[in-house]
């Protein structure tokens, strides 16, 4: 969350009546009413509009980014500046998140597990797929496993969890080539006795970003292609890379289509679980 330019939060004593729909609960699935505070969905909206905004943002671009009306938006930023999650800049009039959201969103950082969230898609793509999946983080030597979800097909071999991964030649490495620095991966390339010119990392990154992921045949294990596609993570986090495995033979074309469709989904999915737009 952007912290943007100085702002304080300006009070208005400006109140929803008492007995107003915004505390009707809605009706459930089977329509009967199920417990919850409808006005606190509703003001979830307002928060809603201002992160899609970008920045500050006025009262009426806030109203129809909500989808309500500039009056009964007015109300929800009062009472959201009351609880430090809106602020109200005094030169400008503008809104922006308040101190209280911004803490909560640090605080919501600090204690994601980001592994532990993105694993939770795994079994999923697996069971779509039917191949083996494997999830990478970036350690102090390169890629490094640390999950493998075996598939429906045998593979000639499985890399195990704990095995560091090339950069040049594994899908894996391939995404960490294109998305980190190369102050990181350059270090990592020598080390592995892999240092190709400028220009074939240059190929690699172009064809990886463009594409969305990278597709590797043969270059770590012989008979085993593998296609793999960033998890991109919010802050100062290296992204994660997930990987699908599945048998040279059974790569066609038409295969290699539908497993990156479900792939690129899946990580879309992952990175919007970390916070990730």
């Amino acid at each position: 969350m952007s912290t943007g330019g100085h702002v304080v939060t300006t009070r208005v004593d400006v109140v929803a009546p008492a007995g107003t729909d915004d505390d009707a609960d809605p009706p459930g699935p089977s329509g009967t009413a199920r417990q919850g505070i409808q006005s606190v969905e509703i003001a979830m909206t307002v928060l809603d509009a201002l992160e899609r905004g970008g920045g500050p943002m006025s009262l009426t671009q806030i109203a129809h980014a909500s989808g309500m009306g500039a009056s009964k938006a007015h109300r929800y930023l009062v009472s959201l500046g009351r609880a430090g999650m809106v602020a109200q800049s005094p030169s400008s009039g503008l809104y922006d998140m308040g101190p209280a959201l911004r803490r909560l969103g640090a605080e919501s950082l600090r204690r994601m597990d980001e592994v532990g969230l993105v694993s939770q898609y795994i079994p999923g793509l697996r069971d779509r797929t039917g191949h083996a999946v494997n999830l990478a983080v970036w350690g102090d030597h390169g890629p490094v496993i640390v999950r493998w979800d075996y598939g429906a097909y045998a593979l000639p071999i499985t890399v195990r969890v704990g095995a560091t991964m090339p950069l040049l030649t594994s899908s894996v490495g391939r995404v960490y080539l294109a998305h980190l620095p190369r102050t990181l991966t350059e270090p990592v390339l020598r080390a592995q006795g892999a240092e190709p010119a400028p220009a074939e990392i240059d190929r690699i990154t172009e064809e990886v970003r463009r594409r969305g992921c990278a597709l590797t045949s043969g270059g770590v294990i012989p008979g085993i292609a593998s296609v793999a596609a960033p998890v991109l993570t919010t802050g100062d986090s290296l992204p994660l890379v997930v990987a699908l495995a599945l048998p040279e033979r059974a790569a066609s074309p038409e295969v290699l289509e539908d497993v990156t469709t479900a792939l690129l989904e899946a990580t879309s999915a992952m990175s919007a679980e970390l916070g990730v737009a």
